[in-house]
Parts: C-alpha cells; structure tokens; sequence
C-alpha cells in the first residue's frame, strides 16, 4: 500500500483516527493516536505524516533512551494499515504498525522490529534467503468468581477440542475469527485447548516479519474481543496450578533462493536435508540460552518443568511431542521444524530473530544433531535420560539469563542496546520474584 492508496483506505473507511502503533523492548504494544483533519489541508497533513512518520517522546518507554535523547520517529508500515474491528464504525479508528528510528534516517537500535528487519534483511542480502514462521500461541478466557470477585477462573469447563456445553465459548471464538479475518488474517481453525478455558485459533504462517507484527495484533485483538464478552483473556504462561499453560510452538523454515531448504527427496528421515538438520542442531545447541528470550518471564518456568507435556526435553525426533523439537510429517516446500518451547509472553520480534539466528549458526558451522529420539521422553527415568545425553533446559529465569550471558551468537542477534537493557531488566524482575513472600510461604511457615 502507497501512500495514496492509504489515504483512500482512510476516507472510504471514515477514519478519524490512526494508531501509530510499536512494542517496546517487552513486546508490549504502544502507541500514538493522530485525529485525521478534512479539507485539503487537513489531507495534505495526513500525507506528510504518512511519508514522515510521527514524533514521541522516546525517554517514556522501558529499555528505549534517556531524557537526554528523547525525540524519537515513528515510521509507518503501510501495509499493516487496518481498521480496528472492535472499535466503533462511525469515525473508525485504524492501527498502522511502525518501526522507531532515532532520526528520519537511522534506525533505533532498541526497536525490536527494527533489530528483527535489520537480521531479515542481512538473511537476503548475504544467502538471498527468507525465513518463515507459523506459531500456535495458546490462551486462557477467564471469568470472575462469583464466590469471589477480586479472582479470575476458567470461564468454562471444557477439554482438547469439546464442543457445547462444556466448551461455553464457541460464540466468542467466532467473534475472534471475524475480528482476525477483519484485520486480513488467514485464520486456519480455532477450537478449545487441553485445560477449562483454555483456547487455541490458528493462523497460517507468513514471512517472520508479518508473523511478529501479526502476533502483536492478534494477542491485541483477543483480549478486546474478550472484554467485550466480559471476560479477560490471559496468555501467561501458567495461570493455574495444576493445569496446562499456555504455549506458542513456533513452525518454521528457512528457503534459499526462493526453494524449501529443509527438504532433500534422498535425505534421511523421510527427506530432510543436511541444511534442516543443522538448523535442528544450532537450535539445540543453544536452546538454554534461547528460551531467555523465548520464555522470558518467572511464571515461564513453572509451565516448563515435568508433566503437563511440558517442552523442557533438549532433544528432537519426527513425530514425537515429547521433545523440545519436533518435525511434522510434511514434506516438499511443507517441511518445518516446530521449536515447542516458546510461550506466547514472549517479545515474537526478539524471538525469532533470536531463533533464526540459533538455527543458522548451526547451519554455517555445519552442525550434526544427534539421532532422533522417538520414544516418549516423559516417561524416561532421569538416568535413561542421562544415557540418552538428553538434557532440560534451564529450571528458571535466572539459569535461563545466566546461559544468555555466555552466548555470544543470541547476544549478537538482539543487539548490544537491547542485549543490556534486557539482562537489566530481567535481572530486576527475578530479584523482586526471589525476595517476594508469597501467600504459599506464609501459609507454610507462619506456625513456625
């Protein structure tokens, strides 16, 4: 989309206002509402502001830049330009996904979709190649307890894929779908998740960058669809104990030249190639590290540990869930990875860049993993395991950062601007975890 045809999309569409809409360093969406002027004047400010961009105040935003460089630019996307279904028809309101830049020519350092573009970009530029990815974020839909209104419970009942009555929110899910199609979403399917109130809507994969973007827009659109029903949408990791959590397995290739390279017709394992099996192998070999980014919060690591079919097994294998890696039967331009670990708290611009930078240092240093492992890891004992030289990934947040701090290929992927200010961050946020009195401790030790 041009400028002009966006200026068209405006008036036919009676926008009044425009979202200039970025995440910060979290992966939280921000953003810069513009009332759209009439006349011709008023059209001739909305180009320039369409071709310039809009200017904020940079020093507001965690992990961005100082009061001392505050001024910063919103670059408009054009091609993300979308009304905003749950907002009002008369005098709409539309959304335009942005890159921040420091000026009107250099782009900013800390801007996750910035340092995502720039990884892309040097992937074309380098090996002519593109990266694609397809992720499957899980949520809860939550009601407030009658017995108790300051507390949120699963607003239904239901189990992997029921129907009514026990699945209660059939009719909200149609919603999301029409508000994702809305907003230019290919949506595949939509049914209910393993635990109560738990839901999944699929949509299918794109380039990594429309991927990121649509991951922002589609934890966005969920959680307004739901509070419009009266519930709250929640994509915490683990919300209950004792239940499922929510994850966001990340499908994912890399094609070479306009061609699949995970697919050789006389490769092993029904066809993969020597390229697919060293991304399989650089992804493994820094996975400790990776889900610092990928799973980046303290509640993260109470939905990776044993049970609940939980990811935390460092080994792959083709059809078998149980590993961090799985490889789905499809082969030809339809081969892929799914990478199980992610969850859907995660920054997706930060993610994948950091996953594809994983995945192509095995390529380049031509890593070979180890053979797939195809019997049901949850079952194993920990010394079956050992024999195995499978090994779990970290057990918290702080291990998780520890392991990002010796390596040097996911530092150098998110940048040394955003590599600081998330270790700083993050650091902060186990320190208050690690000295917080939780109500379990007191009702452990108060007899005491």
């Amino acid at each position: 989309m041009n400028v002009e045809e966006a200026i068209k999309y405006i008036k036919d569409n009676n926008v009044k206002f425009i979202r200039f809409q970025f995440v910060d360093i979290l992966g939280f969406p921000k953003n810069v509402a513009y009332p759209v002027k009439t006349g011709a004047k008023g059209e001739e400010e909305l180009r320039e502001i369409l071709e310039t961009g809009v200017w904020f105040d940079g020093s507001s935003i965690t992990g961005f830049v100082g009061i001392e460089e505050s001024d910063m630019l919103l670059k408009p996307d054009l091609s993300t330009l979308s009304v905003l279904p749950w907002r009002p028809e008369e005098k709409s309101v539309a959304r335009v996904i942005c890159s921040v830049y420091k000026d009107e020519k250099t782009p900013f350092e800390g801007d996750p979709r910035s340092r995502l573009i720039s990884i892309l970009n040097e992937l074309k530029e380098e090996k002519k190649g593109e990266f694609f990815v397809g992720p499957e974020p899980e949520f809860f839909l939550l009601k407030r307890d009658p017995h108790n209104p300051h507390k949120w419970i699963p607003a239904d009942d239901g189990g992997y894929f029921d129907v009514e009555p026990l699945d209660d929110a059939p009719d909200i899910r149609r919603d999301i779908v029409l508000a994702l199609e809305n907003l230019g979403f290919h949506v595949e399917a939509s049914h209910h998740e393993v635990a109560p109130g738990q839901h999944e809507v699929d949509f299918k994969f794109d380039n990594a960058l429309k991927t990121a973007d649509s991951v922002v827009t589609f934890k966005m659109t969920i959680k307004n669809i739901a509070k419009k029903h009266g519930l709250k949408a929640t994509f915490m990791p683990k919300p209950f104990y004792g239940m499922n959590g929510n994850g966001m397995h990340c499908h994912q290739s890399v094609w070479f030249n306009g061609e699949p390279s995970f697919y050789d017709e006389n490769g092993p394992y029904n066809g993969l190639s020597e390229i697919c099996l060293s991304y399989i192998a650089g992804i493994l070999e820094h996975a400790k590290a990776l889900v610092a980014i990928t799973n980046p919060l303290v509640n993260s690591y109470k939905r990776l540990v044993p049970g609940y079919e939980a990811p935390v097994n460092i080994a792959w294998a083709n059809k078998n869930r149980s590993a961090i890696i799985r490889v789905p039967a499809p082969r030809g331009k339809a081969t892929r990875i799914e990478f199980r670990a992610p969850d859907p708290s995660c920054n997706p611009y930060l993610a994948f860049a950091c996953m594809l930078a994983a995945g192509l240092d095995g390529i380049k240093r031509k890593l070979t993993p180890p053979e797939p492992v195809e019997k049901n890891i949850f079952k194993m004992s920990e010394e079956e395991k050992r024999q195995l030289g499978i090994e779990s990934v970290p057990a918290n947040l702080k291990e998780a950062l520890d392991m990002l701090e010796c390596d040097d290929v996911l530092q150098k992927a998110l940048g040394k601007h955003i590599y600081e200010n998330w270790m700083e961050i993050k650091r902060k946020e186990w320190d208050e975890f690690r000295t917080a009195v939780t109500d379990w401790e007191v009702k452990k030790y108060l007899i005491y």
